[in-house]
């Protein structure tokens, strides 16, 4: 399976057909999707309709865009025009599809990527593998005995076993960059804002990003999907110039890189710790950057506050609908667990946990006042 970017630009030259890359997508989806589980959701004619379209758009000597019939998978988490969005639950699973893309993916659209299908996630996006009662097991596609990790593990998934060249995900503590790891691609969360995202509750971290094979591929669909929307008043500014083109012409070589292993916190395994620490030092050497710094780091209780706006999160989620305890059997334990557990929490006990966040914000800052880029470990253990 060609990169995203590879695939695009043979379309717009001309080269091969969307129509083509949709086809081998659709035929290897038949071939291992039993096996994986990494698509919960295709829409072929939709898919074949949109495919058809880029092509008659190039032969009229038109560019349909940066992503011009690259094949995409949507994370489940995600709202896609023509399909519906389950949340990994059986609460929304089997309801009608929906009527509009997010901003992200209206963005990438119009860039010419074509929707594939919806892609498995655990129920409400919650833990970092990906089980559902709605859809079952999610497996990695290197060794199905293990994880792709989650929240993105369909995407993760799809795009390792070959099945895409892209898929959306999205992260509020890891769902992007964890999938990444136990994959062997590359996945990035971008700054909260950088990606607009107009209906996200108050109490979101989560920000769209993808799985895919290359940095270019992911710098690209920066490029396309990064910039501020009036819908969502803590979207960020345009950024200035062209992340791909940043591949080529940034110079790293002054910058002041510091290295984690924990970031004062976490348990590491012997085996992560060793591995990832031999990488950055290569990383360091290869940009030519110097020495890599010894970062001290103590963070304050991150995990807490993590935890504490997802719950907020998820109660948002499960209260606007009113599913709230009717359906409590239809929900996954660690969610009926997690409801049950915060279901009578007063306010007083929320706002502290506001003010620790901001708290941790502002540790995290102050790394920054010490290196221009931290290396860590992306989980502290293996698949």
């Amino acid at each position: 399976m060609p990169s995203a970017c590879e695939a695009a630009d043979a379309v717009r030259a001309g080269e091969r057909s969307a129509a083509e890359l949709l086809e081998r997508c659709l035929a290897g989806i038949d071939r291992h999707n039993d096996a994986l589980n990494a698509f919960v959701h295709l829409d072929v004619d939709g898919a074949r309709a949109a495919a058809a379209a880029v092509d008659a758009a190039v032969a009229r000597g038109e560019d349909p865009g940066p992503f011009a019939g690259v094949p995409i998978g949507v994370k489940d988490l995600e709202d896609c025009a023509g399909m519906p969005t389950s949340h990994g639950s059986l609460l929304y699973a089997g309801g009608p599809a929906v009527a509009a893309d997010s901003v992200h993916l209206a963005r990438l659209r119009a860039a010419g990527a074509v929707m594939v299908g919806k892609t498995a996630a655990p129920e409400f996006g919650t833990l970092q593998f990906t089980k559902t009662k709605a859809f079952g097991v999610t497996r990695n596609a290197w060794d199905t005995s293990r994880t792709p990790g989650g929240s993105s593990g369909g995407s993760a998934a799809a795009v390792s076993a070959g099945l895409v060249p892209m898929a959306t995900a999205s992260d509020g503590g890891g769902s992007t960059r964890i999938p990444a790891a136990f994959s062997g691609l590359v996945g990035m969360k971008p700054s909260y804002g950088r990606i607009p995202h107009p209906t996200a509750d108050p109490a979101q971290t989560a920000v769209f990003g993808v799985e895919v094979t290359t940095v270019r591929d992911a710098a690209r669909h920066l490029d396309v999907t990064a910039g501020p929307d009036d819908r969502d008043r803590v979207s960020l500014p345009s950024p200035a110039g062209s992340y791909e083109a940043a591949i080529e012409t940034l110079d790293v070589s002054g910058l002041r890189i510091g290295w984690s292993m924990d970031l004062g916190f976490a348990v590491v395994d012997p085996v992560v710790a060793e591995l990832t620490h031999a990488a950055a030092l290569d990383l360091v050497a290869a940009a030519g950057a110097g020495a890599l710094v010894d970062a001290r780091i103590e963070l304050t209780d991150p995990v807490k506050v993590w935890l504490g706006a997802g719950a907020a999160t998820l109660w948002l989620e499960i209260d606007e609908h009113q599913h709230y305890p009717s359906r409590l059997g239809d929900l996954t334990s660690y969610v009926r667990m997690g409801l049950e557990a915060t279901y009578d929490r007063p306010l007083r006990t929320t706002v502290p946990g506001m003010r620790r966040r901001l708290r941790l914000e502002e540790e995290v800052a102050a790394i920054f006042d010490e290196v221009d880029v931290l290396i860590t470990p992306t989980t502290a253990i293996p698949a």
